[in-house]
């Protein structure tokens, strides 16, 4: 059973016909029982008229035996007086039940003081003589008239006469119609509901799978490219505006969010392999020569491609984390006091800073800084300037040199990864391309930005904007 309505169309085909099957039933005895409410009103009105009319006679004096409505034809008719004695009956009645008598023939009449004495002060309604009740009673019964039993609605109605009393009238209405007619809705009911349920389960099935072929069409792409492993590839996208098309659209975007995450760490990982093979190679040859000569062992030459491998791996191992979503924290950092301690120790360096607070890393937020002025003091003829200032509901960081400058063509591509400049690769003193990118990551991770432009001396200026705490 889970198998089988395993899919979404199987669901929405039984949920759609459940529902359906719910409302017809719901309205189907809703519309049964007001029918049959009618009709069993319409008989009532039709009893109700013929007991009047006998009660009508029975008003004026007119006789048992002269009665025009005891001949049958309209219903079965009993007239009884005192405590259920019957007096006067319809013609042909054999049987009948319902009322308060179950005889069909009239009894005879009883001596002053018997039983019709005893019941006449049970009246609930007091009436002169000559005056018919206002309200009728109702009841359901049968009755047998020449051989024909049916269901009866009974009315009963009471008259004072002036010289019999109190005597009641039960007229009935056949029920044969309010039988038949419930009964024929009932069976065109229990023969088109099967028929319109399966018409519902059809028709949802078949738009239902309209709906879900481009979803089919998704999922069978998704398929080939996972088993290809080509992300170049993208699933169709429907000519519509609905749900369906709107996640073609968003897988689309994120296939084509993974092939540049994917080709961005395959160009990493390249990158990082060859700069980690150059200092390894050289600080292998070094070994190499000083084992077999130890009078040549540049010592100093060993150290600083152990150093120049040690930050690598650093740079790597802080691009790695910040790729792997850490979080900056939200401790409160002076970015005036950081911006100082960064350029401490360092030749030509001034510092222009205003006390402004903003929420991060200390740590992160401070190899930003020193990475800036690393690259600032590298390309500087002879001074760098570091600003830190209020700019509306950003703090702004300016790192600035008087180099040569950054050309505007490349001030976006020197924050790529291992991305070096010619001139950077001629004057480089062993970066690896990483520190800008690095300022650059950590900076987003903030949730501010790192931009290039030209300084006022002529050289780069690179602008920290960060949100204050």
């Amino acid at each position: 059973m889970r198998r089988l309505f395993g899919s979404v169309r199987a669901r929405a085909t039984l949920g759609a016909t459940l529902v359906v099957a719910v409302a017809l039933v719901a309205a189907g005895a809703a519309v049964l029982l007001s029918l049959k409410s009618n009709l069993m009103g319409e008989a009532g009105t039709r009893a109700e008229r013929s007991a009047r009319a006998v009660a009508s006679q029975l008003a004026a004096g007119t006789p048992y035996d002269k009665l025009s409505g005891l001949d049958g034809d309209d219903g079965p008719v009993q007239v009884l007086a005192g405590k259920k004695r019957l007096v006067a009956a319809s013609e042909d009645l054999e049987k009948i039940s319902g009322t308060d008598s179950d005889r069909v023939k009239p009894q005879a009449p009883v001596a002053p003081g018997g039983d019709d004495a005893d019941d006449s002060d049970d009246h609930e309604e007091d009436l002169e003589p000559g005056e018919i009740a206002g309200e009728s009673t109702f009841k359901n019964g049968s009755a047998t008239i020449d051989g024909d039993a049916e269901d009866y609605r009974f009315a009963a109605i009471e008259v004072e006469t002036h010289d019999r009393g109190r005597l009641k009238v039960y007229a009935g209405a056949p029920l044969a119609a309010e039988h038949g007619a419930v009964q024929t809705a009932l069976t065109v009911m229990l023969i088109g509901f099967p028929l319109l349920l399966s018409v519902v389960a059809g028709v949802t099935w078949l738009v239902t799978r309209r709906a879900l072929r481009p979803v089919e069409g998704i999922r069978s792409e998704m398929a080939a490219i996972t088993a290809s492993q080509d992300l170049a590839r993208r699933v169709p996208e429907p000519q519509t505006h609905d749900e369906v098309a709107r996640l073609a659209r968003t897988t689309n975007e994120t296939l084509a969010a993974l092939e540049t995450s994917v080709e961005r760490q395959r160009r990493f990982v390249a990158d990082a392999s060859h700069e980690l093979r150059s200092p390894i190679a050289s600080l292998r040859t070094q070994l190499e020569v000083a084992a077999a000569h130890p009078e040549l062992l540049d010592l100093d030459g060993a150290v600083e491609d152990t150093v120049r491998l040690q930050r690598l791996a650093a740079d790597l191992l802080l691009l790695a984390r910040l790729d792997a979503g850490e979080r900056p924290g939200d401790a409160k950092v002076d970015l005036a006091g950081l911006a100082r301690e960064a350029a401490e120790g360092r030749k030509g360096v001034t510092v222009d800073a205003e006390p402004v607070n903003v929420a991060g890393s200390r740590g992160q937020l401070g190899r930003v800084l020193a990475n800036l002025l690393d690259n600032a003091q590298r390309h500087a003829r002879s001074a760098v300037t570091v600003s830190v200032r209020r700019e509306g509901d950003l703090a702004l960081v300016g790192v600035a040199d008087d180099g040569d400058g950054v050309p505007a063509s490349d001030r976006e591509r020197i924050f790529e990864r291992f991305v070096r400049l010619d001139a950077a690769r001629s004057r480089d003193d062993g970066g690896a391309g990483l520190g800008l990118a690095i300022a650059r990551d950590v900076a987003v991770r903030h949730g501010g930005t790192l931009t290039a432009a030209q300084g006022p001396a002529g050289g780069a200026l690179f602008e920290l904007r960060l949100p204050l705490a």
